[in-house]
C-alpha cells in the first residue's frame, strides 16, 4: 500500500497513464492483477467435488439470503447513518453494497483455508444474481425504500451490459482457465501428480497478483487519499463497520448451522467482500468520473483490502478456538480436509 502511494506521488503522470489503459470501463492493469491472482486459486479447485456443495442447501440458501437480502440492507442503513449529510457518498456506498464480490474473495478464502469448491460455486451463483438483480436492487435501495421511509431518493440507471462484462472478465476468464488447467493436468499427471507438481508452481502467482493489484490501486488513488483525507475517513468508517459485522455474523451463522470451519469461512468471506471494479464502473458510467459516488467506489477497495487481510487472521484464530475437532468431523465428506491447507 505504501509503495503504491509513493509511486503515485513520485512518478508524475503515473496515475493518469495507468487509468488511461482500459478496455471499455475496465482498468486493464487492475484486470491483469485480478486475473493473475484468481487463476491459481481456481486451478486448485477440485471441480468434480462441487456436487457436494450443490447438495448443501443450508449453505446455498444461507449465502443467498445474506448476500442479496441482509448485506445490502445493512449497507443501506450504514450509508444513511454515517453519510446522511453527504448524498453523493451515501449513494456510492449503497452501490458498493449491491456489488457482491466475485474476484478477490477467492484469494481471501484460500488464505484462510476455506472450502475452495464452495467458494467457486457461491461466486458463480453470485455472478448470475449480479447480472439479473443488480439493476432491480439499485432501483429499490435508491428510490423505492427511501421513498417508503420518507428519505430523499436518487435516480440511477444501470447498464446490464457493463455488469455482464465485469462478470465475464473477472470470473469467466480465470474460471475457464483454471478448469482447463485442472482437467488437462489431472488427465496427464493424475490428481496426486497434478497437485504435487503443478500447483506448487502456480500457487505463488496468486500472491504476486494480489500484491500487484494493491500497488496499482494505491498508485491510482494516492492523490485522492492525500488531498481529501477527511472525506476518505468519512467513507471508510461505515465500510469498516460493514466488513467487521457482516464477516463476524456470517461466520457465527455458519458455526451455528454446523457447516464446519471451511464452509463457514467461505460463507463469511463471500458475504463480506464486494465487487469494487463493478461498483466503480457503475458509479462512473452513471454519475461521472469526478462524482462523489465514484470516490466512494474508489475508497471501497482501499479499505477492503487491508480489512479483509486482517479478517484472514481473525478467521484462522476462529478456526482454532471456535471450531473444535468434533465439529470438523460432523461437517461431512469433502468439507474438512486439513491436508489441503496450505497447499
Amino acid at each position: 500500500m505504501a509503495l503504491g502511494l509513493v509511486l503515485g506521488r513520485v512518478i508524475p503522470g503515473l496515475a493518469g497513464a495507468l487509468d488511461a489503459v482500459k478496455i471499455g470501463s475496465i482498468s486493464l492493469p487492475i484486470a491483469v492483477g485480478l486475473l493473475v491472482m484468481m487463476y491459481p486459486v481456481l486451478a486448485k479447485v477440485r471441480y468434480n467435488e462441487t456436487h457436494h456443495v450443490l447438495a448443501d442447501r443450508r449453505l446455498l440458501v444461507t449465502s443467498l439470503v445474506i448476500n442479496w437480502v441482509l448485506a445490502p440492507a445493512f449497507m443501506f442503513a450504514l450509508a444513511w447513518i454515517f453519510l446522511a449529510d453527504l448524498p453523493e457518498y451515501r449513494t456510492g456506498l449503497i452501490i458498493v453494497g449491491l456489488a457482491r464480490c466475485i474476484a478477490m474473495v477467492l484469494i481471501w478464502n484460500d488464505l484462510a483455508c476455506g472450502d475452495r469448491e464452495a467458494a467457486a460455486v457461491l461466486v458463480a451463483i453470485n455472478s448470475v444474481f449480479q447480472v439479473v438483480a443488480f439493476g432491480a436492487l439499485g432501483w429499490f435501495y435508491l428510490q423505492v425504500l427511501p421513498s417508503w421511509l420518507g428519505l430523499s431518493t436518487t435516480s440511477a440507471e444501470f447498464s446490464v451490459w457493463s455488469i455482464t462484462v465485469s462478470v465475464l472478465v473477472f470470473l469467466g476468464i480465470p474460471l475457464v482457465a483454471g478448469f482447463l488447467t485442472r482437467t488437462l493436468g489431472e488427465r496427464r499427471l493424475g490428481r496426486e501428480g497434478y497437485e504435487a507438481k503443478v500447483l506448487p508452481k502456480l500457487g505463488p502467482w496468486a500472491l504476486y497478483g494480489l500484491l500487484f493489484t494493491i500497488v496499482i490501486l494505491f498508485a491510482l488513488q494516492g492523490d485522492t487519499i492525500i488531498s481529501e483525507p477527511l472525506h476518505v475517513a468519512r467513507i471508510a468508517l461505515p465500510l469498516l463497520v460493514y466488513f467487521a459485522v457482516v464477516f463476524t455474523a456470517s461466520l457465527l451463522i455458519g458455526r451455528a448451522l454446523k457447516m464446519g470451519y471451511p464452509r463457514a469461512t467461505t460463507l463469511a468471506f463471500t458475504a463480506a467482500g464486494n465487487n469494487f471494479e463493478l461498483a466503480i464502473a457503475v458509479a462512473i458510467a452513471t454519475f461521472g468520473v469526478t462524482s462523489g459516488q465514484a470516490l466512494a467506489g474508489v475508497v471501497g477497495p482501499l479499505i477492503e483490502v487491508p480489512a479483509l487481510v486482517g479478517l484472514v487472521y481473525v478467521s484462522l484464530w476462529a478456526r482454532k478456538h471456535l471450531f473444535p475437532e468434533p465439529a470438523r468431523a460432523a461437517a461431512g465428506p469433502g468439507v474438512w480436509r486439513l491436508n489441503r491447507c496450505p497447499s
